[in-house]
């Protein structure tokens, strides 16, 4: 079962584990959670069989130079958590939410590579926010009463294409390096359709980093775009009423995006 996870800095002790040395230094991304010493980057695990899955999946990946990951790191017991702590490789580069097509492709080529995966069952299993609202978007759970929510849910229709894990948060989680395949990083599994990772991108770069409505046609040759882009926006609304995070400000910001996904043609 899930636990809670701490924002202070491993022990020394888990430093050591994972071969890392020199000072500690916090990260800005992942919620302010994650660590770096020296060539280590540990981050608090809430689930153990999801770290270990992930890091025995991601340590034999091969992006076929099209993306890369960092290497999972074993403790000195050769595990994968140590003390609710997980490590992983450094790798330069950073994040860029305008680079909406190249965060698409490197997610494309992620899910092509882990296509084969059967649905680990940490996923039926997971009990947070973003895991019950996905569910939500999904019609497998009762979504808040809201009227915006109402008028992008009365817009679904089936959708086919098969589910697989997927990456649902890529935006800010492909860091670009000059010389270097794109880094995806901070892995959020879901199943389902592959392309709703690239759907829920683009959301979020329209939402949040100024990503022109107008492009939201765009479909990256992605079969049932409008359908995976309104789920989307549902399952990132869903999220923040959730969190405690939606008021009118947060409607006033979703309100033209969801507007401009409701009048794209159905492919």
């Amino acid at each position: 079962m899930a636990g809670s996870i701490s924002p202070t800095a491993p022990p020394r002790s888990v430093f050591a584990a994972f071969g890392a040395s020199g000072p500690p230094e916090r990260l800005t991304g992942g919620r302010g959670l994650t660590w770096r010493a020296g060539h280590v980057v540990l981050r608090p695990t809430e689930d153990s069989e999801e770290a270990a899955w992930k890091s025995e999946v991601l340590a034999a990946l091969d992006g076929a130079g099209k993306f890369t990951v960092p290497r999972p790191i074993r403790d000195d017991h050769g595990k994968w958590v140590r003390d609710g702590w997980q490590a992983a490789e450094w790798i330069p580069g950073a994040a860029d939410e305008t680079r909406v097509s190249d965060v698409v492709r490197a997610g494309e080529a992620f899910h092509r590579a882990i296509a084969g995966l059967p649905q680990p069952a940490f996923i039926m299993a997971s009990n947070d926010p973003w895991s019950n609202a996905d569910r939500a978007a999904w019609g497998e759970a009762a979504l808040p009463a809201d009227q915006l929510l109402e008028l992008l849910v009365g817009e679904y229709h089936p959708v086919e294409t098969p589910s697989q894990v997927i990456h649902g948060d890529l935006l800010g989680n492909v860091l670009f390096a000059q010389g270097r395949p794109p880094a995806l990083i901070d892995w959020a599994p879901y199943w389902r359709p592959a392309g709703l990772g690239a759907a829920i991108a683009v959301a979020d770069a329209a939402c949040w980093h100024g990503y022109p409505l107008d492009d939201l046609a765009g479909h990256h040759g992605i079969p049932e775009w409008r359908q995976l882009l309104l789920r989307a926006l549902v399952f990132r609304m869903t999220t923040l009423h959730l969190l405690g995070y939606w008021d009118d400000v947060q409607a006033e910001r979703h309100a033209p995006i969801a507007e401009a996904v409701i009048a794209l043609t159905e492919l």
